[in-house]
């Protein structure tokens, strides 16, 4: 049998060492790791974005971690905050709404216990009806808006699935004394060495003369199972395997489909390295739901690798159709950093860089969720098979992009 995979991020990698087929990889960019890759300048440690393991399956973990050294990594307790106006509040916000003034814990606790809203069909029906208006409005709207860059109307209802900090009226109450901020990843893991290292400890295990670079895929023809770079080579297949976003594999096999199903946003990331340590030495990350801000996340590698210079990560929203130029933003950033107290005037930027996902998060909804898998059960007749964040069409950590490339490989093994 010989499978053909297309892309070489996690997923991709990962079904190739699980499969016991012959197998070629194609990669449409010069490296290898998808978003999963590591820049490092000056000194700096950088990531395309915040990449950080939850292992929650232990066979997995160990197969990861068996060619990164202890020494090489480190695993904190999560500390994360929320910059809701003049306070670091802890997050989830809806379990540390006691951290607020009295006023505004009044008004949290009035609407969380007098909320009419019984039933609801999209994300930001749910936020209403499991919180109140306002918790909803304070926090879970506004953060969730600058994220996704749409109205959270079109969401369904649970989008973020169990990463989503669910929180019953008694938990937040309890929060109150005894503070359980636990949502599904208490702790990570994360090497010195940037999010790269995971890649790194995946290929290990495979033959990486049959990883072909710069061979993006251009057409699939489902019928007779071939495929066709942009050189124009066309390669046979008796399975192909898809890390690709799940529109862009249904276009390239010549498949109709409603396009308005699919939307999502893009994320254009910030690594910024400055001279000296800032006044933010806690957290490892902090939301910014105001719109006063322009991004919705900064993340401090300093604080998570004990460094004495502060490097941080900074996201920004955008919806999935919009140009974007990193160059109008860059100097925003500094200003709103500055404002909302993450570095100080005396703090010089030593180096900088700029990534775009696109797609970033897809926008999962009722109708995608439907035509994703009425189209993947089409195309597995043909020997098509489409896996991973984007060729799944949903929200998942890296450990789930593995399984998922386990589950498939070890179903077609058999």
């Amino acid at each position: 049998m010989n499978d053909i995979i297309v892309g070489a991020g996690v997923s991709g990698l990962s079904y190739a060492w699980f499969s016991n087929n012959d197998y070629t990889v194609l990669e449409s960019t010069d490296s290898i790791g998808g978003y999963c890759k590591t820049t490092k300048k000056n000194g700096f440690v950088w990531d395309y974005s915040g990449h950080f393991f939850h292992f929650q399956d232990k066979e997995i973990e160990e197969m990861i971690m068996r060619d990164i050294s202890e020494e090489d990594l480190v695993e904190p307790v999560k500390n994360t905050k929320i910059k809701y106006k003049d306070l670091l509040v802890e997050y989830p916000f809806q379990k540390n709404i006691h951290q607020l003034s009295k006023e505004e814990l009044i008004e949290c606790l009035y609407d969380l216990f007098n909320n009419s809203q019984t039933e609801y069909s999209n994300f930001k029906e749910m936020l209403y009806c499991k919180f109140g208006a306002a918790i909803a409005e304070k926090f879970l709207i506004p953060y969730n808006t600058k994220l996704y860059a749409c109205d959270l109307n079109r969401l369904d209802k649970d989008a973020m699935g169990r990463f989503f900090p669910y929180a019953e009226k008694e938990e937040i109450i309890k929060n109150f004394k005894s503070e359980n901020n636990n949502s599904y990843n208490a702790t990570f893991v994360y090497p010195k060495q940037g999010a790269f290292e995971y890649v790194k400890s995946i290929v290990a295990n495979l033959d990486e003369s049959k990883i072909r670079l710069n061979s993006a895929v251009v057409a699939i023809d489902i019928k007779n199972r071939n495929v066709t770079t942009k050189d124009g080579q066309t390669m046979h297949y008796d399975r192909l395997v898809s890390t690709l976003p799940f529109p862009k594999l249904l276009d390239l096999c010549g498949i109709e489909y409603d396009k308005r199903v699919y939307s999502w946003n893009q994320v254009l990331v910030f690594n910024i390295g400055f001279d000296c340590k800032g006044p933010v030495t806690e957290p490892h990350w902090i939301y910014f739901p105001e719109g006063k801000y322009v991004f919705y996340r900064v993340g401090f590698y300093d604080n998570i690798l004990s460094q004495d210079r502060t490097s941080v990560y900074v996201e920004i929203g955008f919806s999935g159709n919009e140009n974007i130029d990193p160059d109008k933003y860059y100097d925003r950033v500094l200003e709103d950093m500055l404002a909302a107290g993450l570095i100080s005037k005396n703090q010089k930027v030593v180096d900088h860089e700029s990534v775009i996902m696109n797609p970033a998060y897809v926008h999962i909804t009722e109708k995608s969720i439907v035509d994703v898998k009425n189209k993947k059960d089409s195309l597995a007749h043909y020997g098509v098979y489409s896996i991973g964040r984007y060729g799944s069409w949903t929200y998942c950590s890296i450990e789930d992009n593995i399984k998922e490339a386990r589950e498939l490989a070890n179903r077609l093994n058999r």
